[in-house]
């Protein structure tokens, strides 16, 4: 049990799941930073409610644009904003056919992350 009283893994004694105790601490300064950039990098693209609805769609296999504007109930104009910055960042990767745009989730370390969101936010709903 961890020192906040609830159910969850304390990560500085028990580390569980293959977490290596000197985490970061192996890596030099420069590499941290660079690390640490990329990691920030993108958190701050899931950190938009909209990007990471998108992701979450995503994670079950490539969408249409028209797709997403339907299960998000948002404007095309916007859904095409959010895809631009996602696409940006390198987390999705899109094709064309015909005039339907379709985009797919290009970074694993992305889909990870937005596995692990699923888990700890919705796998209970």
């Amino acid at each position: 049990m961890s020192p906040d009283g609830l159910n969850t893994p304390d990560y500085a004694t028990d580390p569980g799941d293959g977490w290596v105790k000197e985490g970061c601490a192996r890596l030099d300064a420069e590499e941290m930073i660079h690390r640490a950039q990329d990691a920030s990098n993108l958190l701050k693209a899931l950190a938009h409610e909209g990007r990471l609805m998108i992701m979450c769609h995503l994670s079950s296999g490539e969408k249409s644009v028209t797709e997403l504007e339907g299960l998000l109930a948002t404007r095309q104009a916007a859904v095409s904003q959010q895809l631009a910055r996602l696409r940006l960042e390198g987390l999705v990767s899109c094709r064309r056919e015909g005039k339907a745009i379709y985009y797919s989730l290009s970074d694993p370390r992305a889909a990870r992350v937005v596995a692990t969101i699923y888990e700890l936010f919705c796998n209970d709903a």
